[in-house]
């Protein structure tokens, strides 16, 4: 646990009385059939750790630059918004009437000619100015004192400039006057100290005087800033990285790398140097504002790479950048570079790489020293690409990992295998990865708790040759997939901690992974879950944030094997009813049959509908024993209401009647996300499917060619042994694949050696229903020292979340623990994640 942490804890309660709390209610023992048995082999290490495995993956999505990271309070601060008034509103004395002036934007004989336009104000009369209203307001504090900084130049007339920051309701709290205005182009500073605190303040320029005056880089920051440093970045949310001890910062995305096309992809060179001629450009993320509908986003790179180098310095993480493959976001318009024009984007490679890591004599060296930092940055990995797919890609990423492993072999070169961890586009992209050498993949994963609690063992088995994993992006999600409705809560959190567990199990495999994304705005945002929350002034730990930083800091140097015996009470074979639907086809059913041995568990007679859940969608009938959905452009799946079913047979007849596709057969449809279904005759009916619904929505499980006759009827049987599901098209197998029964929860234990403290580190997940003792035995170590931690991490509820009023409600806390040799038993309570640092000899 992080001293910030106890040190809000103990803000609320004191820690003599905390402790006095935790002795006196110790953790409860669980039933003794209830036990758990864990054999560590500490005398066994295995896989050395990467030391950076665990970090923190950055993208400017949520508003997490502009509006939040980057601490810059104004919002278009140079006019260059494709509407560039925008953030802007005129203001006048304060009274009714019409305005005393006029506000214009010009571009002649601008401060820079990389942001050409400039404000001019006009004031006719007394006083006429304009406000800006910041990032869903400016946010100061009572006390604290903001740098308002721009270029100025009078035009005509002399007119003062008076600054303000001002409440919604208009009153003043804090003013200056901007002195010595010439006719020329000239930094202006004024400093403002807040007399209230607000969060949603506004900034005012009022013109005292008629007269015409030009602005330009209009900013405003406060002076407490991370490290104090001008025009940098807010200090709570770097603190909080700072706290986690990540191994590693990516940077900058993701798919603002990408871009919705390639003029809008991320391109590192301009955004350094001097921030006044950095050219700012559409968010990628403004076409997707799913919270709600947005104009205002934009990237003004006052955050750049350089800043992303010394921010992954400061928190002592390995930087991370990633670069365009020459291929713009395969979810928008896809455009892509022809082979024969990729050697730019192969060149910012390598100019990034010197830039880092050259002498300051050499040419990108000499523009990083400019900026003030002499010595080179450390540069260990480089990404190529995000989350491309298909030939395109592996096209362009063989060019440039052959030439970027000539020129410098000492970096790491990261791929990636599309979007989604298992779908055919993965299946494709690894055995080509394979075949180019490539050092890491980079898989992704947005999915529901269930596919986190089956999927802990997913790299168990895992090729230890050929190229490791960088499991780059991935969240559970409380709800559908990037929804309003999506929470942070205990459940999702606890479910990543078992992930991480299997992860770490198999640090071998897997190298680097990180949680996405990080940030967001808690007025601005367009995806959840995610890690950190902020507004205007607060910002807090996620549970998930929890997670990641209790595995931050506690990583080791090496794997110990752990041998775990449990019985977590969670089925272990799938059970469902069966479901017969259409995708745009039209088509009857009959002769259904469920079997079990020589049991007939169900078969309707279809002299109604009676025992089946009817779709709205579709026109669904029953005639002559069968039955008939007659919308040929219907999409929608008739089920059973049972859900108890076990390993079962499945046999029926189908027919299709019209439309472009097959029909689709489902069984399994018992506890959330274990349906499976076979497609039959789909996609354009040029193929059969297997499809499931663990975690990821309409997961493709395996295809083969295929297709179907309309008028013709087809004998279907699918048979369901355990996990396997094997399916028959008139007699013939046709696919088969095994499909995990999905978990609720269940028992993860892991375990490292910190060679450094001396100490074996064990993590536990208890994600059931009840307490349970986990008897522990570290096999071939002599002695236990004093001096065991615990560190445990619980919600009263799986729905729990944390937020700004009760921003530790699901927090670490430091538990009393006395081990006094290698053979102990620790309680874990229900639906806990528990962290034991042994000292050991």
């Amino acid at each position: 646990m992080r001293a910030s942490h106890l040190r809000t804890i103990m803000k609320t309660t004191p820690a003599i009385f905390v402790a006095a709390i935790l002795l006196a209610n110790p953790l409860p023992h669980a039933h003794p059939a209830d036990q758990v048995t864990i054999t560590v082999q500490a005398d066994k290490p295995g896989a050395k750790i990467n030391p950076a495995m665990w970090g923190v993956f950055f993208e400017d999505i949520n508003f997490g630059a502009d509006g939040g990271l980057y601490a810059e309070l104004l919002k278009n601060r140079s006019f260059e918004f494709p509407e560039p008034m925008l953030g802007w509103k005129p203001i006048h004395s304060f009274s009714s009437g019409p305005p005393q002036g006029s506000l214009s934007i010009h571009n002649v004989t601008p401060f820079n000619s990389a942001n050409p336009h400039y404000l001019r104000i006009e004031s006719t009369v007394a006083t006429f100015g304009v406000m800006n209203e910041g990032f869903r307001g400016i946010g100061v504090r009572e006390g604290e004192s903001y740098d308002f900084t721009a270029q100025i130049r009078v035009s005509e007339g002399s007119p003062g400039v008076r600054v303000e920051l001002a409440n919604p309701a208009g009153k003043v709290l804090a003013a200056a006057k901007v002195t010595r205005l010439t006719a020329d182009w000239k930094n202006h500073a004024v400093t403002l100290k807040a007399s209230a605190t607000e969060p949603k303040s506004r900034l005012n320029l009022v013109l005292e005087g008629k007269g015409k005056v030009d602005f330009d880089m209009v900013s405003l920051f406060p002076q407490k800033t991370w490290k104090n440093r001008p025009g940098g970045l807010r200090a709570d949310m770097v603190q909080l990285l700072a706290d986690m001890k990540p191994g590693f910062l990516r940077f900058p995305g993701g798919c603002i790398v990408e871009g919705n096309v390639l003029t809008n992809r991320y391109q590192w060179k301009t955004t350094i140097g001097p921030v006044e001629e950095r050219k700012l450009i559409i968010n990628r993320w403004n076409f997707e504002f799913r919270h709600k509908p947005t104009p205002d986003y934009f990237q003004s790179f006052g955050l750049g790479f350089f800043e992303y180098f010394l921010l992954a310095e400061d928190i002592g993480a390995e930087p991370m950048p990633i670069l365009n493959c020459g291929m713009a976001c395969q979810f928008n318009s896809g455009q892509l570079v022809p082979l024969a024009e990729l050697d730019p984007y192969i060149q910012d490679a390598l100019d990034l790489i010197e830039f880092a890591t050259g002498p300051a004599t050499s040419t990108w060296g000499a523009k990083r020293a400019a900026m003030g930092r002499t010595e080179p940055f450390k540069l260990k990995y480089l990404g190529i690409g995000n989350e491309q797919w298909g030939p395109q890609f592996i096209e362009r990423y063989a060019i440039f990992h052959r030439v970027l492993k000539e020129k410098h072999p000492e970096i790491i070169l990261i791929s990636g295998s599309g979007p989604a961890p298992e779908d055919e586009r993965y299946d494709f992209l690894w055995p080509k990865l394979r075949e180019v050498n490539a050092d890491i993949v980079d898989e992704h994963c947005y999915a529901n708790p269930h596919w986190f609690f089956t999927r802990a063992n997913r790299f168990d088995n895992f090729p230890r040759n050929g190229p490791k994993v960088f499991f780059g992006e991935y969240a559970a999600q409380s709800d559908r997939i990037v929804s309003v409705e999506n929470k942070n809560n205990w459940l999702c959190a606890l479910s990543e901690a078992a992930f991480m567990i299997g992860m770490e199990r198999n640090a071998d495999v897997v190298r680097l992974a990180s949680y996405a994304p990080l940030f967001a705005h808690a007025d601005a945002w367009q995806w959840t879950p995610d890690m950190i929350w902020a507004d205007n002034l607060r910002s807090y730990g996620t549970p998930n944030y929890h997670v990641q930083a209790l595995f931050c800091q506690n990583r080791g140097d090496v794997v110990l094997p752990v041998k775990l015996e449990a019985d977590d009470g969670l089925p272990k074979v799938a059970a469902g009813g069966v479901g017969l639907g259409t995708f745009r086809t039209a088509a009857e059913f009959k002769d259904l049959r469920v079997t079990r041995g020589g049991e007939t568990l169900f078969a309707p007679d279809f002299a109604g509908t009676s025992g089946w859940q009817l779709p709205r969608e579709g026109r669904w009938e029953t005639r002559d024993s069968a039955l008939v959905q007659s919308d040929a452009r219907a999409t929608a799946t008739a089920w059973t209401a049972d859900t108890s079913w076990t390993d079962y047979t499945f046999t029926l007849k189908a027919r299709k009647l019209g439309g472009s596709e097959g029909f689709i057969i489902g069984v399994r449809n018992g506890l959330p996300n274990t349906r499976v279904q076979w497609n039959i005759g789909g996609w354009g009916n040029t193929r059969h499917g297997i499809q499931s619904w663990l975690g990821v929505q309409d997961q493709l499980v395996g295809q083969v060619p295929g297709s179907i006759e309309q008028g013709r009827w087809y004998d279907i049987k699918i048979e369901l042994q355990g996990p396997r599901v094997n399916c028959y098209l008139d007699g013939q197998l046709v696919q088969t694949a095994d499909i995990a029964v999905p978990k609720t929860g269940g028992i993860f234990a892991s375990a490292v050696k910190d060679d450094a403290a001396g100490e074996v580190v064990l993590k536990l997940v208890n994600a059931t229903g009840t307490a349970r003792d986990f008897a522990v035995n570290l096999a071939g170590v002599k002695t236990v020292k004093p001096g065991a931690k615990a560190i445990l991490l619980k919600g009263e509820n799986l729905t729990d979340v944390n937020d700004f009023d009760n921003p530790i409600r699901v927090a670490p806390r430091q538990l009393p623990v006395q081990i006094r040799s290698p053979k102990f038993t620790q309680p874990v309570p229900a639906n806990a994640f528990l962290v034991l640092r042994v000292p050991v000899q």
